[in-house]
């Protein structure tokens, strides 16, 4: 109802009350839905009545007084104008009192000359002022009461009095006998209030909120209200205090609740369970036109829209006034109804898990459906749940154990570490196999989860089990030959451990297996670790990766597919695939998954050189899931953690990540090597070379002893070498340095590269000028800026050496750019450590000239070089590294004529009159 709806009814009212006040007695029936303003309106017209010279007798009707003989006309009397009137209208209410009250069936009063007595006493004082009975919730009058104001309503017709009575539009309270007696007489209006529209919320809002606020508020209040003000009203308060309706909303819910037909409270909460009408009225057991009606009269108090509750917040609110005995109980008959009605498995699971009971097969049935389909979905948590109960009620040991295995493989997918059920899960799967409960496949998913945790002797138990069975089921040997497929390329000295199945047996599984992704992926890594990089497999890699998506078995296939990538030196080809699946898992919300692929991605990104990335990727992996849930895999991402700290330079930020306990059984695994790698790095990088050449060897040793000792791994014996290096052991380190360079050959231009750098620190001043250019080149060429921007540094220094200044401050400014660019602040700072602050070296040597900038860039525009030819830009970004025309010559295949006369037009394109001013920008390649 809108403010000018308001307005007309009250004047409707005072419209009544002057023909009731010349001696025409009126009634008034005002109806409408609960908190359509019937109480504001009745307080509004007394006030207004008073005003105009009439005595205002006001009362309100309560369930709670019900019982109560004369209640009503009790408050009426209260209002009496004078000692003389109200003793006499009090005594006779006690009269009344003693008088006994007729039955709910019956109309006529018991004691006619009391009743008639109570209106003389109320006729009589109107003959002295114009009197105005206003009965808020008159349908909750006593039934007394009632009886005494329908025998004053035939009565007042001539009188100077007016009766103004408030009920809902729906009633059906059997003593509600008021309502007819008083819609009979002719001088009876009917006035009935609306709910307000979206126009009077926004009204009521800017009245209550401001101006600035009720445009924000106005349309949410109204959906969430459907004009009922108290609704409204409590929405505009929780709306302006958090944002969302809540317990404000929630209050007003069950106020209007307990003013409307107490027979309603039953629906909506049958409502409240099941969702939709139909079914809640079938939950309570009546009939489809009961069910209506009481949709209806909730529709119109504003409390449903289109059959459901506005907001849950109004469904919750309408459930917690019952004990947990109580909503179960609900939840089990509805459980009951809706697995009867062939229901969706996850709305009867849902049921199930609020009664916390499923004791019955058809429950557990029930419950293992819905956590398959929610597994498919990607409803994890949902899952976990449903599985969860199942678990708790079922009986059957081989059963229960089935179930803990497809709960364990849940979780997985959540948080590898899960404590403390998870562990417990295990224990229990582990107590299953002794007693004969758990199947074969289910025992050898329990080994590697146990393995995972570090539990290498409890797996070696587990599989012990499965070695002494004749023949193993099909399901066994398929896991068998996954798991095997795994322990090759992560856990190598475990392979023993696996049982044999029986020759046939695993031919026949081998043949129907022979497309299988995940098989071939774990050996394309496998392969890769052992025997270097295969262009078939990267293929085959990047096949596997098409046709993947990161379902419930997938993650160890999309996993060992991107490792292949990047060790094959194809990180380039990687980054694309790991970027698509890490925002599946995050649509997926699978944290374990986005965890794994957080630390490949951050892998990807320290060979491409960039160590920010690398570091804020690798941290991110050690917090989507804790440090204890990455199991032996945690040297993973802390090995690559800190290779990135140490490469930029923020040694005390990493300390706490270089010192975090891993577990022992680690040391057997794959992730050992990345872990003592990057530990390696990081000592030597903070100074401590004696500490790092213990990592590294032990490093070296480990993948040696496993067979995964292949450069594009881990490269260990560089950095060993650079460890020597520093402790003046050259000849040994060239010994180092030339074992990796037989071992790779050019296959990989990253680790080729990284060792003619160290080959030229080991080796004579007079030769590192040109390993250093060699290593450059390929550095670039193999896309790791940061080990690119190591060679342009120790290439300056080079040339420093030789007294080929102008060069090397020429190629200083390139080395700086590049070392910020990685944000490897170490080659700036560290000198000793063989980087050196290029920009201040070069101003140390007096070579900043008058054509370079502050910072040492040299003049010229971006705009002025895209001027350039293709091959005047070729040849400028060799002059500017310092190349001489011979060289440049040499490098593109041109005549030294044709360089010089490239020169020539370079320099007046560029507004330049020398080599040494030409932008650092050009640069393209060493």
């Amino acid at each position: 109802m809108a403010p000018d709806d308001a307005r007309q009814d009250t004047a409707l009212l005072m419209d009544l009350l002057r023909e009731a006040t010349a001696g025409r007695g009126r009634i008034a029936l005002v109806t409408g839905a609960v908190a359509t303003g019937k109480s504001e309106l009745l307080h509004d017209f007394a006030d207004r009545a008073l005003d105009q010279g009439a005595l205002p007798l006001s009362a309100t009707g309560s369930r709670a007084e019900r019982d109560l003989p004369f209640g009503v006309l009790s408050q009426l009397a209260q209002n009496a104008p004078t000692d003389e009137h109200r003793a006499a209208t009090l005594d006779l209410l006690r009269e009344g009192a003693r008088t006994p009250s007729p039955g709910a069936e019956s109309f006529e009063p018991v004691n006619a000359r009391l009743v008639d007595a109570l209106c003389a006493v109320l006729r009589e004082l109107s003959e002295r002022r114009p009197l105005v009975i206003a009965v808020d919730d008159v349908h909750h009058a006593d039934h007394a009461s009632q009886l005494c104001l329908s025998y004053l309503a035939r009565r007042v017709k001539y009188a100077r009095i007016m009766l103004v009575l408030s009920a809902p539009d729906h009633c059906a309270h059997p003593q509600d006998v008021l309502r007819t007696e008083v819609q009979r007489q002719p001088h009876c209006r009917q006035v009935r209030l609306a709910h307000l529209s979206a126009e009077g919320v926004a009204a009521r809002v800017r009245e209550r909120a401001g101006g600035q606020a009720a445009g924000f508020f106005a349309t949410r209040c109204h959906e969430l209200s459907g004009g009922n003000r108290l609704l409204a009203d409590a929405a505009l308060e929780d709306l302006g205090a958090t944002g969302e309706p809540g317990e404000r909303y929630a209050d007003a819910v069950l106020a209007c609740l307990q003013r409307a037909d107490p027979g309603l409270l039953p629906m909506a909460r049958a409502l409240a369970v099941m969702g939709e009408p139909g079914a809640a009225g079938r939950l309570l057991g009546q009939g489809e036109a009961a069910t209506a009606r009481a949709v209806r009269a909730l529709t119109g108090a504003g409390l449903l829209a289109g059959g459901r509750f506005r907001h849950q917040v109004a469904a919750s609110a309408v459930l917690a006034g019952l004990d947990g005995g109580e909503l179960a109980a609900l939840h089990r008959r509805a459980a009951e109804l809706t697995y009867l009605e062939s229901a969706p498995a996850a709305v009867v699971a849902g049921h199930l898990l609020r009664t916390g009971r499923a004791g019955d097969p058809w429950a557990l049935s029930v419950l293992e459906e819905a956590a398959k389909q929610a597994l498919r979905d990607d409803g994890v948590e949902s899952a976990i749940e449903y599985l969860t109960l199942a678990w708790q009620e079922c009986r059957d040991e081989r059963r229960r154990a089935r179930i803990a295995t497809t709960l364990v493989r849940a979780k997985w997918r959540i948080d590898p570490g899960t404590p403390p059920g998870h562990l417990a899960e295990l224990t229990e799967l582990t107590e299953a196999l002794r007693h004969g409960h758990l199947g074969d496949g289910d025992a050898v998913v329990l080994a590697r989860a146990l393995l995972w945790h570090g539990h290498a002797a409890e797996a070696r138990d587990v599989l012990s089990r499965l070695g002494g069975r004749e023949e193993l089921d099909r399901e066994a040997v398929v896991e068998l030959e996954a798991a095997r497929a795994w322990l090759r390329s992560s856990w190598p000295a475990f392979l023993p451990h696996l049982p044999e199945p029986m020759p046939e047996q695993a031919s026949a599984v081998a043949r129907s297996l022979g497309g299988d992704r995940r098989l071939e992926s774990a050996d394309a890594l496998a392969s890769t670790l052992r025997e270097g990089p295969q262009e078939e497999l990267v293929t085959a890699a990047e096949r596997i990766l098409r046709g993947s998506r990161l379902d419930e078995m997938s993650m160890d296939t999309v996993e060992c597919a991107l490792l292949t990538l990047i060790y094959s030196d194809r990180a380039d080809r990687a980054v694309t695939w790991c970027d698509a699946f890490v925002a599946e898992a995050a649509d997926r919300h699978a944290p374990s998954r986005q965890a794994r692929l957080s630390a490949i991605r951050a892998e990807i990104a320290l060979r491409r050189g960039d160590l920010a990335a690398a570091a804020r990727d690798a941290q991110r992996a050690l917090e989507l899931i804790s440090p204890e849930s990455w199991g032996v895999a945690i040297g993973a991402p802390l090995g690559i953690l800190l290779t990135a700290g140490a490469a930029m330079g923020r040694h005390p930020d990493y300390l706490p990540q270089a010192a975090l306990p891993v577990p022992e059984a680690m040391l057997e695994t794959r992730f050992a090597a990345q872990y003592l790698y990057g530990k390696g790095r990081f000592a030597l990088m903070s100074g401590q070379p004696r500490r790092a050449l213990r990592d590294l060897r032990m490093c070296g040793e480990l993948t040696g002893a496993w067979g995964l000792d292949v450069p594009e791994f881990v490269p260990w014996r560089l950095d060993a070498a650079e460890a020597l290096i520093r402790l003046g052991e050259a000849e040994e380190a060239r010994g180092l340095i030339e074992a990796q360079l037989a071992g790779c050959g050019e296959r990989s231009k990253r680790v080729h590269g990284m060792a003619l750098r160290l080959l030229a620190a080991a080796g004579e001043v007079r030769h590192r000028v040109m390993l250093l250019r060699r290593a450059a080149d390929l550095l670039q060429a193999g896309g790791d800026r940061y080990e690119h921007a190591r060679a342009l540094v120790d290439l300056t220094e080079a040339y420093h050496a030789i007294g080929e200044h102008r060069r090397a401050g020429m190629l200083g400014g390139r080395a700086g750019a590049l070392a910020r660019e990685c944000h490897a602040d170490s080659l700036l700072r560290s000198p000793s450590r063989g980087a050196i602050a290029v920009t201040s070296s070069a101003r140390h040597h007096g070579r900043v000239s008058h054509g370079h900038g502050a910072d040492g860039t040299r003049n010229g525009t971006p705009e002025a070089a895209a001027t350039l030819s293709e091959a005047e830009h070729r040849v400028a970004a060799l002059a500017a590294e310092g190349y001489s025309n011979r060289e440049i010559s040499g490098k593109l295949f041109i005549t030294v004529s044709t360089v010089e006369q490239h020169l020539t037009r370079i320099y007046r394109k560029l507004d330049v009159s020398r080599r040494r001013d030409l932008p650092a920008g050009l640069s393209g390649g060493s």
